[in-house]
């Protein structure tokens, strides 16, 4: 069941092949849904009611139903900020998602010059424990060393662990267009077959590369 787009914040057109494999292996998949309530049956199973995203708000809101054997949550992760006072001493943060909000200049500073956030309490940052231990190194390195070395947050090699393998890094096409333009970028692509595919003669249709220039 996706809300609203699988893989938010990576590249749409591999997103979508990444699915499409998913769903050449059996998965079933509910778009632009949001779950109403899970009921436990007699006979053990979960019937699962949900309704779909687009009529969410209305009295009259389409549901459906169906039954499981496991329900698994992927809700992502809040951050515990609200009840840190921030506030008080000037931090800003995000209203509706409580992330904190980074300066433009640095990164990790708050806008209370001296109170530095690392890792993925930090809004707009990547969700990944080894950029939080790089970025903190590279502050404590500004901080007690005289370096000007920041992080960057845009070349993390990432990896999503889907049946079919995701690799990227780099920006995605959606945020190279908005970023430079559309004209002014230039995008090399294929098709192609993984040798771990050839010997077991297994499908490679989803099997794609992209390079933006």
């Amino acid at each position: 069941m996706i809300r609203s787009i699988p893989l938010r914040g990576f590249d749409q057109q591999m997103a979508s092949l990444v699915l499409d494999n998913m769903k050449t292996h059996g998965t079933k998949v509910l778009h632009k849904c949001v779950p109403r309530q899970v009921e436990k049956q007699s006979s053990g199973k979960l019937m699962v009611t949900w309704a779909h995203q687009f009529e969410r708000l209305t009295t009259t809101a389409a549901e459906d139903f169906d039954y499981y054997d496991t329900v698994l949550f992927a809700i992502g992760r809040q951050p515990c900020t609200r009840s840190l006072n921030l506030e008080k001493v000037g931090v800003e943060i995000n209203e509706k998602s409580g992330f904190i909000i980074g300066a433009r200049d640095e990164s990790e500073r708050t806008s209370a010059p001296n109170i530095f956030a690392i890792g993925d309490v930090l809004m707009d940052r990547p969700e990944l424990t080894p950029v939080a231990i790089r970025a903190g190194k590279m502050l404590a390195q500004r901080l007690y060393n005289r370096s000007t070395e920041h992080m960057d947050y845009v070349n993390v090699a990432t990896t999503v662990f889907t049946p079919l393998e995701y690799g990227c890094v780099g920006l995605s096409e959606e945020a190279a267009v908005q970023k430079h333009g559309e004209d002014n970028i230039e995008v090399f692509h294929a098709f192609y077959k993984p040798l771990e595919y050839i010997i077991p003669s297994r499908p490679h249709e989803q099997c794609y590369i992209k390079v933006r220039a």
